[in-house]
């Protein structure tokens, strides 16, 4: 009676899906697990990015109008922009943190959802080399990384707290009122920074780890072979 009882009380958990692996690629033989991990963790951060703009678009429907006739239109010029590395039409030409900064500063008249997520994006990919997919001659700097993960909280940091001449923010994002409370910002910009950290670390432990799998394979070359015994 008590398991029947727990069986009609206790509800039935939400599907929340599964883990979706990438498609195996040929490409895949001339990369490391490092590269791999950078590579997906890559693609990851830029499908955050773009969500992220489709949610500033939405709570900001002035700033795509800016660009284009639509907002998925817009969402697919800045996106088109951001995978050919070319920098967005409202940042003067400006890349990494110069273009951040421009598009952070309360006077800039463009489309600034477009120009944020736009300069976001070029930082992120300037920190990991100028590249979104990484082989085995493709080298990481930890610290770039770690400079790129602290830009973006500073970034978000202004997002939410700098306004413009007549006293309004920048750009609408979390929401935490009486009528609401959204904190999907938060939340994605946080899955960004915490997978471009791990990937620093990672980086950094990378040549730590090599010298113990020279030291464990060395010990193991001398100590850990069958003896024979006849």
């Amino acid at each position: 009676m008590s398991l029947t009882a727990c069986g009609i009380f206790t509800p039935t958990p939400a599907p929340r899906g599964e883990v979706q692996g990438a498609p195996v690629s040929p490409a895949e033989v001339a990369q490391s697990d490092v590269n791999r991990v950078a590579t997906l963790a890559m693609r990851d951060n830029l499908d955050s990015l773009y969500r992220l703009l489709d949610k500033l678009y939405r709570r900001n429907p002035a700033e795509w109008k800016k660009t284009a006739s639509s907002r998925e239109e817009a969402i697919k010029h800045v996106r088109s922009a951001i995978e050919a590395r070319q920098s967005w039409p409202d940042l003067q030409g400006k890349h990494d943190i110069a273009a951040l900064s421009l598009a952070l500063d309360p006077g800039f008249q463009g489309d600034r959802a477009a120009a944020f997520i736009a300069a976001t994006a070029d930082m992120i990919i300037t920190a990991h080399g100028g590249k979104t997919t990484f082989y085995l001659i493709d080298g990481l700097n930890a610290q770039f990384l770690y400079n790129a993960a602290r830009n973006i909280e500073v970034a978000t940091w202004i997002l939410s707290s700098r306004r413009n001449s007549a006293g309004q923010l920048l750009l609408l994002s979390n929401d935490i009122s009486e009528q609401e409370h959204n904190l999907s910002f938060e939340r994605e910009f946080g899955k960004v920074i915490g997978r471009i950290d791990l990937l620093a670390v990672v980086i950094t432990e990378k040549y730590r780890r090599a010298g113990i799998s020279y030291v464990q394979n060395l010990v193991g070359g001398t100590f850990l072979q069958f003896l024979p015994v006849r």
